[in-house]
């Protein structure tokens, strides 16, 4: 008996309108979560997300679609994307002011401290590398366990262990600097 992802994966290949309907409604939230701990913007955040399916289909097409691991396959595609779109921002820095300013003053050194907080987070979160930040996103943006991230990653848990531990380092020296 075929296992889920296993079946998953065959209904992609014959490109089946129910099994892309599944996929899509099972991974989505996931790979959307992903996404925005990494960039912190909901907008970006779901088309990020939608061009991961969209990547999936046109995969799939053309024969390179996941082989084995689909849930895999889409976090990694999603890593790739928000790579990319970090890498044209950190090019093109643009600043965006918010719609709405709040009257309130209380809260808006609130916001700004929390503004503040989120630009120094990001801003180390960009010195480590690529690996370093896919590993600190999916234990702790998506709180998988190590088996789980090992998995993911296709690594063994300790070389996971001591990813974590080097960028968790390397964070805290960027968050040192920073303040």
């Amino acid at each position: 008996m075929p296992i889920p992802d296993q079946n998953e994966l065959e209904g992609l290949q014959r490109l089946d309108q129910q099994t892309i309907s599944a996929v899509y409604d099972r991974y989505f939230s996931e790979v959307y979560r992903f996404v925005r701990y990494r960039l912190n913007d909901e907008h970006l955040a779901e088309d990020i997300a939608s061009d991961v399916f969209v990547r999936l289909l046109e995969a799939t097409k053309s024969g390179r679609g996941p082989q084995t691991n689909l849930k895999a396959w889409l976090l990694a595609t999603a890593s790739h994307i928000v790579t990319d779109h970090l890498r044209k921002a950190y090019r093109r820095p643009e600043s965006e002011l918010p719609e709405t300013l709040p009257d309130e003053a209380p809260h808006l050194s609130q916001d700004y401290e929390r503004i503040e907080r989120d630009k120094h987070l990001k801003k180390a979160m960009s010195m480590l590398t690529d690996e370093q930040q896919y590993v600190v996103t999916l234990r702790f943006g998506q709180g998988y366990s190590l088996e789980e991230t090992a998995g993911l990653m296709k690594k063994n848990v300790n070389s996971v262990k001591q990813l974590q531990f080097r960028a968790l380092a390397a964070l805290n020296r960027a968050l040192g600097e920073a303040l």
